[in-house]
């Protein structure tokens, strides 16, 4: 969720004159950096209105009302960073074709060493002829390239991450912050103004989806388009994948985590056109449909996505995604799609392809799927199955991109704050098994049979001796994903409560714990801990998952039209999450409680005559 959002109250949908800026007022305010942008090309910075404060992120210098007319914030610096990185990475391989390098500030040149003592005439000839030809158009962050890509934000409100995008990212044109809000798009401009970037950086008061929708031409379309609004992006979506260009870059943002991971399926079938189930593998399952969603629509218009990097971060998802135009690729959509079966007593899940596709020599012949892959209860346990989805069933990354954007980031670690993190979760990506959709994870493994949990490195010890692979995900902690079928799976949890035994007396006989246990493994599973089990992000114990920096961290309230709150955002928590309104700290204050089990001044609980006698 953009970390400075404006209320979206104000209805003006026309681009107006903007506020004329300030002259410069506020007292020990330090000016914008000055090595990014030449000294002719900046204008004076801007002064601060009564009540407003400077947001230091990365290189931009953010004014900040002080009241609630805008939202921040500050945990979201790591999706502005990750962002960042890729869009860097992206303008280096586009403007490459198009005989641009990029410059990245503190970034070391690439230099290759001849481990041979002798150079040969060939090689000796192709340096003479490199050295001749003329040097590449290069592009420096924070100068304009007319070359370099047109970026859109169309839900800016202050304005911080396109004045990133303009000071750190190399190879841009122009950059175009959007809101809906004249409050917005004034103190964007003033943003602007004050980090010295109104050069590229253009302010627009425009309905994001019209915006776009007038983007449509071939020769008008922008290179990349950001996407990160308060909720979910569904409205956006369709004007988004008609208005980006043939290659460029999808930035979305999903903060409706609630909806996607299982707690209204049928509100998620109406907004992204699949249904969400509560699994343990919610998180990564709401990856998958937001990049159905996005396929879907591309698909309308002969376009088709091709992910580069799809991450689950804390309580919002993060997708990059490329957009092509073609008719014939178009028609791999469906042998794309799965829906999801899951067993809701043992949760063992299977996936089920919407189409197939077949090679029929030099041309690829297109049917319906069979099945469905499970009877109408689960082998295993023989309880009933849900329905989910459908869902996006191929790679969710490009490991070869992910692997320029780590590589980048961890050869220059000093420019993002969170380069730590990027690096542990990107490493984590890399790591992951690209082709296996979804994961279980070891500890409801474990609660459903009712046994302790086997330790993480013998149960992927387990499964690689048992000649399958696995690998851990960057969504979930205890997470496993893995290619071996539900029935190996049990088969391991069958072994490991043999060493481990639970009360069988104890266990009714309709439960999933019952009726698995009473089914002998198929397979001798081997507990002894491999090598290869522990993976290198976490033998190199990298910062893979969110730590906490601050109490009360997570998601902040709306933004209001005109600033303030009805209701303290913390007195709202101890509302919303307590179990009891009115916290009872007095023991003798339970003679006066009301019980549970009967109304209050109807007949006395056993629990009231024992507080009276």
């Amino acid at each position: 969720m953009e970390p400075l959002k404006a209320a979206q109250d104000s209805r003006s949908s026309t681009t107006g004159p903007l506020p004329a800026s300030t002259k410069p007022s506020a007292e020990g305010v330090s000016p914008p950096p000055t090595d990014t942008v030449s000294d002719k090309q900046k204008t004076p910075p801007a002064g601060l209105l009564p009540g407003e404060t400077v947001v230091q992120e990365g290189k931009a210098s953010i004014l900040f009302p002080s009241a609630n007319e805008v939202f921040y914030n500050p945990v979201q610096e790591f999706n502005r960073d990750l962002t960042c990185a890729v869009i860097t990475e992206f303008a280096r391989d586009v403007l490459a074709q198009r005989g641009v390098k990029v410059l990245v500030p503190g970034e070391k040149e690439r230099v290759v060493v001849s481990l041979s003592e002798e150079t040969n005439e060939a090689d000796a000839q192709t340096e003479e002829k490199n050295e001749a030809e003329e040097p590449p158009v290069t592009a420096p962050v924070g100068e304009k390239c007319e070359h370099g890509l047109r970026v859109l934000e169309g839900l800016a409100a202050s304005g911080l991450r396109s004045v990133r995008f303009a000071l750190e990212v190399p190879g841009l044109q122009s950059v175009t912050a959007n809101d809906f809000s004249t409050k917005a798009a004034a103190l964007i401009a003033r943003n602007a103004q004050y980090n010295g970037v109104s050069h590229l950086l253009r302010a627009s008061c425009r309905d994001a989806s019209m915006l776009m929708y007038e983007m449509r031409g071939k020769k008008e379309r922008y290179d990349v388009i950001d996407l990160d609004p308060y909720g979910s992006p569904a409205s956006f979506l369709d004007a988004a994948v008609q208005a980006v260009s043939d290659g460029g870059l999808l930035c979305i943002t999903c903060t409706d985590m609630a909806v996607m991971a299982g707690n209204s399926g049928e509100t998620c079938y109406s907004k992204y056109g699949s249904v969400s189930i509560k699994a343990k593998y919610c998180h990564e399952m709401a990856l998958r449909i937001i990049l159905h969603s996005l396929d879907q629509r591309a698909g309308v218009y002969q376009r088709y996505i091709r992910p580069l990097l799809s991450v689950s971060v804390d309580f919002y998802i993060r997708v990059f995604v490329r957009v092509f135009t073609g008719q014939a690729t178009v028609k791999n959509s469906a042998s794309k799609q799965a829906l999801v079966y899951n067993c809701v007593g043992c949760g063992s899940f299977h996936l089920q392809k919407m189409g197939r596709r077949t090679s029929n020599g030099k041309h690829m012949k297109y049917s319906a799927a069979t099945g469905p892959p499970v009877g109408p209860e689960c082998e295993h346990c023989g309880q009933r199955h849900q329905m989910g989805g459908p869902i996006w069933a191929e790679p969710i990354c490009d490991l070869a991109f992910v692997q320029k954007v780590l590589s980048a980031v961890s050869g220059n670690p000093s420019r993002f704050g969170t380069s730590k993190r990027i690096e542990g979760m990107l490493s984590m990506v890399t790591e992951e098994l690209e082709d296996v959709p979804l994961y279980y994870t070891v500890d409801s493994l474990s609660s459903t049979i009712h046994c302790n949990t086997p330790p993480l490195l013998q149960f992927r010890s387990a499964l690689l001796h048992a000649g399958y692979r696995v690998s851990l995900s960057h969504a979930c902690k205890n997470a496993i994903k893995t290619d071996a079928p539900p029935a190996a799976i049990w088969d391991i949890m069958r072994c490991w409560e043999k060493a481990n035994p639970v009360k069988r007396e104890k266990l009714s006989q309709t439960s999933p714990a019952f009726k698995i246990l009473s089914t002998d493994p198929g397979l001798e599973a081997c507990f002894t801990v491999r090598e290869d089990a522990n993976p290198q992000s976490r033998k190199r114990h990298l910062t893979r998952f969110q730590e906490n920096p601050q109490a009360f961290w997570g998601p902040k309230a709306r933004a209001r039209a005109g600033g303030g709150s009805s209701t303290d955002l913390q007195d709202k928590r101890k509302k919303c999450q307590n179990k009891r309104k009115n916290q009872i700290t007095d023991s003798s204050q339970l003679k006066n409680f009301p019980c549970k089990r009967f109304r209050q001044g109807g007949k006395k609980s056993h629990f009231h005559e024992l507080a009276a006698g």
